[in-house]
């Protein structure tokens, strides 16, 4: 492993323009459960479809609202493990770092990475079926109705999360597609690659002659593309890999490489 994680940072070392892409896995270290996980012995009897739909929300708006209060209750508890903190690190030895995310849990901007796409949206913030984006809690803080209505066309309001059955976010997808072609390394951490259009991003890397790191649990679909697979969870394996490619930069063992300024969920 040592050799491996040798190998790993020797990629990062020479990147110049650096794509993360990360899936559930980096955020399951944080406690945090997966949408099917979450649906404990209370919301266990629903479909998937009844909770996490359009067609689901506008039949029973109230049920899907109260489904997502209790899951986003659950992320308000969390907070980035070192597997986060290690990627936000990055930023302090590659010139340009970009990560490409399908969490909707804003761990990695709690960590300190700055250029985050969202490919799923942000838990964070809310927008309307009217197509008024961009709220935040706040903006609806004193309504009792649930859901609550848009402040600007008293339209229902909804999660700016995707759905089943929902495109992407159009400017986040092009983006992303974008800077895996034009990257010369990317980082792959607890995706399994199976979940399309994003898993194919590492082909895009792939095609440009990039090198792919891959930090996973398990193989996964995108194991065969990977120049270097580091088995094991994020929180393990890239703390080793940072501590490799401090040395590399000439920064002593002692010092810590990784421990960005956190910041505010």
């Amino acid at each position: 492993m040592e050799k491996l994680f040798r190998q790993a940072a020797d990629i990062l070392a020479r990147s110049q323009r650096l794509v993360v892409f990360s899936g559930a896995g980096v955020s399951k270290e944080s406690g945090i459960a997966t949408f099917r996980e979450a649906q404990d012995a209370l919301w266990g009897r629903y479909d998937p479809h009844q909770l996490a739909t359009l067609q689901g929300f506008r039949r029973n708006p109230k049920l899907v609202w109260e489904w997502y209060e209790h899951r986003f209750g659950l992320l308000g508890d969390v907070t980035p493990n070192p597997g986060h903190l290690a990627i936000a690190a990055l930023e302090r030895y590659v010139p340009h770092v970009v990560v490409i995310t399908q969490n909707i849990d804003n761990l990695h901007r709690a960590a300190g990475s700055s250029d985050v796409v969202e490919l799923h949206g942000n838990w964070r913030f809310y927008r309307c079926l009217g197509g008024h984006k961009g709220f935040t809690r706040a903006d609806f803080a004193d309504q009792t109705d649930i859901p609550p209505q848009c402040p600007r066309c008293g339209d229902m309001l909804r999660p700016d999360v995707v759905w089943f059955g929902e495109m992407l976010p159009p400017e986040a997808l092009e983006r992303a597609f974008a800077e895996s072609a034009a990257c010369d390394a990317m980082l792959v951490v607890g995706t399994s690659g199976l979940v399309q259009p994003a898993a194919s991003l590492p082909t895009y890397a792939r095609r440009a002659g990039s090198p792919i790191i891959e930090v996973n649990p398990n193989r996964s679909a995108i194991t065969p593309l990977a120049d270097v697979f580091l088995q094991g969870p994020a929180g393990e394996m890239l703390p080793r890999v940072m501590n490799e490619l401090a040395t590399i930069m000439g920064e002593e063992r002692t010092a810590s490489p990784i421990s960005p300024v956190l910041r505010s969920q």
